[in-house]
Formats: structure tokens, sequence, C-alpha cells
């Protein structure tokens, strides 16, 4: 159960969040303009690339370079094949995971590592893989760790994690908005250089920018009826979201959204872009999810019994290619089976922007739906 009482209780919401969640989320843009900072120092603006690699390959952990990956690959578009290797174990712990190159790398490919923790050998002995196939090698990890170490043993570029120092005490969640973007903005910055992606510094500073702007429409002191994060929270309480997204940069930030609210708010997602999601989950909102699908909820007791679960449909939209939209067709669709639908769509800007936006704000909502909920 959703406590909304909570969302317009600063107090209450920053006792209850023992996971700095709020803050990573409140502090995104400064992480950006930190991790942007590290990666000049480490000297990605001093590179001089041959040319574009054949393909990008990148590894981590858990859920944050799964979306860095998503992120990357996007963006990327055709320019280089953009590949996540999905990594092997028994455990999802740093000591048990293993990471293989495909047999095809070799010195015309990149490799990049993202992780928040640094400690994985599998990681470090994949670094040495590459090496030793003549990949170029860079890594975005947690300074002073053993994939640090290993990079300077493969000659390889790496770029210290952006941390705050109260993460420093406890192991990072993987979907906490401020690791995703101390990961990604070295990256962005280096794919950048190698001209994979149009990330300049400039592109980054109003990414930076956007996310500020972002924290003061979203932040705790903001109350619910003007907060689109909240309202967004509130609105999912006791729902299933299927989030459908429209436009090439909503399609990550929707599977984004998904990830965060697995993680952080321990609830399950759907998602799928449209116009395919229309097929993929016209049955879904036809049958015993939909809102009209119980007619004896209404007869329910309010205190003993706990609400039957309905879809919500969650409509995530950027700036569709040619102008055509599937958008019209997915609300009817929607109300044509009593099923609520909540819409995001960016301020105007560059796809860069318009990214950061959507996951900045699903960022929030996912925290507050977390911490509403006692996740």
């Amino acid at each position: 159960m959703l406590d909304e009482s909570l969302l317009d209780t600063p107090d209450a919401l920053a006792e209850a969040d023992r996971r700095a969640l709020l803050r990573g989320a409140a502090e995104a843009g400064a992480r950006v303009r930190t991790a942007a900072r590290h990666a000049a120092e480490a000297g990605v603006g001093d590179l001089k690339p041959d040319g574009r690699p054949r393909s990008v390959l990148i590894a981590g952990p858990g859920a944050a370079a799964i979306c860095v990956a998503d992120l990357l690959g996007t963006l990327a578009g055709a320019g280089s094949p953009v590949t996540r290797l999905a990594p092997t174990g028994v455990a999802p712990a740093a000591g048990a995971l293993r990471w293989e190159l495909p047999g095809w790398a070799g010195s015309v490919d990149l490799l990049l590592i993202a992780t928040p923790d640094g400690t994985e050998p599998g990681l470090s002995l994949l670094a040495e893989q590459a090496y030793r196939r003549g990949c170029t090698v860079a890594a975005v990890g947690p300074a002073r760790t053993p994939l640090s170490e290993a990079l300077t043993t493969v000659h390889g570029l790496f770029v210290p994690m952006a941390t705050a120092p109260y993460e420093q005490d406890e192991p990072l969640t993987a979907s906490a908005p401020g690791v995703l973007w101390a990961l990604l903005t070295p990256l962005l910055a280096l794919l950048d250089r190698i001209g994979l992606v149009a990330a300049p510094g400039d592109a980054l500073e109003k990414v930076a920018d956007r996310l500020d702007h972002i924290a003061e429409r979203c932040g705790p002191a903001i109350a619910t009826y003007s907060n689109p994060a909240k309202t967004l929270a509130a609105e999912l309480a006791d729902t299933l979201p299927v989030v459908w997204t429209e436009g090439v940069s909503a399609g990550p930030a929707g599977r984004r959204f998904a990830a965060a609210l697995a993680e952080l708010a321990g609830r399950p997602a759907l998602v799928a872009e449209l116009p395919e999601a229309l097929v993929a989950h016209g049955t879904l909102l036809a049958g015993p999810l939909a809102a009209s699908a119980d007619p004896d909820d209404f007869f329910r007791d309010r205190v003993e019994e706990p609400p039957a679960l309905h879809a919500r449909v969650v409509l995530l939209r950027d700036r569709p290619l040619g102008g055509l939209t599937a958008a019209p067709a997915a609300r009817d669709l929607a109300l044509s089976h009593d099923t609520p639908i909540s819409e995001l769509e960016p301020e105007s800007g560059d796809e860069l922007e318009t990214l950061a936006e959507l996951i900045a704000i699903t960022d929030f909502a996912a925290v507050y739906l977390a911490l509403a909920s006692g996740a």
C-alpha cells in the first residue's frame, strides 16, 4: 500500500530514504558535471582516434550497465554496432561473474567497461583478454580498485567514477540515479571524441542544466499536485505499470524506468514501443488486469481487503520520426478497456536533453514509489 501522505511530508521522505536515493536524483546534474571533469582529467579530450571502431562492446554488472549499453546503442545508431556482453556465473556477486569476448573481437573493436563496484575479477580478466586480442579498452569505475589497476596493466583508459562522500560506506544501488549518470557521462565524452555520438562539453552542460531543472520541479519540497514525479508515483500505486514508448529517446528511458521500478520499488512493469505495443499488450488490457474486469471490486472491504491489481498505461513520448504518431491509437485502446493512462513528454531540446528529462522524471517517480510504499 502506498502512503500518499508521506509524499507531501519532506521530513518523512528524508527519514525513509535510507539509501539516499532522493539525494542522488537531486544531484544528477552535479554528477554529470563532475563525471565530465573526471573524463577530461583522465585525458579523453587528448585522444587522437584513428577512426571509428568496427563495433563497441560494453561489459558491466547489473541494471546500470544494461542501461548504459542501451542508451549508448540508441545514441550511436548505425555508426558502430553497440553490443552488451552479458555475464555468466552462479550468483550475481562480484567474485562469481565472468565475461567473454565474442570470437570475432579484435584490434578494430572497442571494449567499454562500466561498473559501480570495480572489484569483479571477471572484468579485470576481460580487460586482459581484450588486450591480448588487440582491442582498445576503456573503463569507468571506482578509483583504487582491482579494475583500475588492471587498466593500467593493459594500457587502457580508466576514468574514476564520480561518487559522493555519503556513498562510500555501503554498496551502491545499481539503479540509483547518481550511479547511471556517473557511469554514462564519461563514456558519452569518449564516444563523442571518436565520432560515434554527439556529446561535446556544451551538450553535457545542457544535460546537467536540464537535470537541475527537473530536480527543481520534482524535489521533495514540491507538492504532489504540481510535481510530475510524485503525481506519477501516486497514479502507479497498486497498479501494474504498462510502459509504452514512442520516439527514439523514449525507448531506453522506458526500459530504464521498468528496471528502476523493479530494483528500487520492488514493482513489476511491462515495457514496449509503439506501435507494436498495441498488439503486444492488447490482450493484456482486455483481460483480468483491465480496470473494468472486476465489477465486484466496488464492494470489497477497503480496510481488510487489498485492492485488485489493474494495469495503468504510462506513455513516454519523444518527437516521433516524420511526425507520425501512434499516441491517439494508444489512448483509444487504453480507454476502450477503462484503463487509465499517464503521459510524459519532454520539453524541446536536443536528443540528450530530452532523454535526460524522461529519465530524470521517471527516476524521481520510482524513488517516490519506493519510499512511500516502504520498499
